[in-house]
């Protein structure tokens, strides 16, 4: 059977607890703060104008999302130039992120509208030892809420006894020599390694 309605989810999940419904909060409080104060990881969803969808990781030191007057600044460093969710947010503005903490099982969910900017107060924020973004997304936060540990409980993902050995899953240079069907030699692991760290 494909479900079709919230009525026929509500049939087989039932109501959220109250709990679960009050904890949606719109200004960020000292938890929320201090998640993002912690926080190397992020995970920005975005949708197009044509609902075309895209979900990107974003990364650096703990913290590097900063909070500038309520709003959150998270730097915008050179990739591969796709720019698939910097296209999004300049057609819609709709975002969802999700913020990671290594070792702590629990992730926090912000919602939002965002803008990409270029203002050089913004950007002068981000210097450290990457090099500068070309841009901020700045989001203007309309709901965050904490995330509770069963995903991470059910993956273990945060344990190292579970880590695969790199030396078992193929490069990024032979997965998309594959995928490309190309003739080209894919790249070496520690050659592919050492391009990326000379573009941080």
């Amino acid at each position: 059977m494909v479900i079709k309605s919230e009525a026929e989810l509500r049939e087989l999940y039932g109501y959220p607890s109250e709990r679960a419904v009050k904890k949606s909060l719109r200004r960020l409080d000292k938890h929320a703060l201090n998640f993002i104060s912690k926080s190397p990881f992020v995970v920005i969803s975005t949708a197009g104008a044509d609902g075309t969808l895209d979900s990107s990781p974003r990364g650096g030191a703990a913290g590097f999302v900063q909070v500038i007057d309520g709003r959150l600044a998270i730097p915008d460093y050179r990739g591969n130039n796709r720019l698939d969710s910097l296209k999004n947010i300049v057609e819609s503005g709709r975002v969802g992120m999700l913020f990671f903490i290594p070792g702590i099982d629990e992730t926090l969910r912000v919602n939002g509208k965002a803008v990409m900017t270029t203002d050089e107060a913004i950007l002068e924020r981000f210097t450290g030892n990457f090099k500068p973004p070309l841009t901020c997304i700045v989001v203007e936060v309309e709901e965050f809420f904490l995330h509770c540990a069963k995903a991470f409980m059910r993956s273990r993902l945060w344990d190292p006894g579970i880590q695969l050995d790199k030396n078992e899953f193929p490069t990024m240079g032979q997965m998309l020599k594959d995928q490309l069907n190309s003739d080209e030699e894919p790249e070496a692991r520690e050659d592919m390694v050492k391009r990326c760290k000379e573009n941080l």
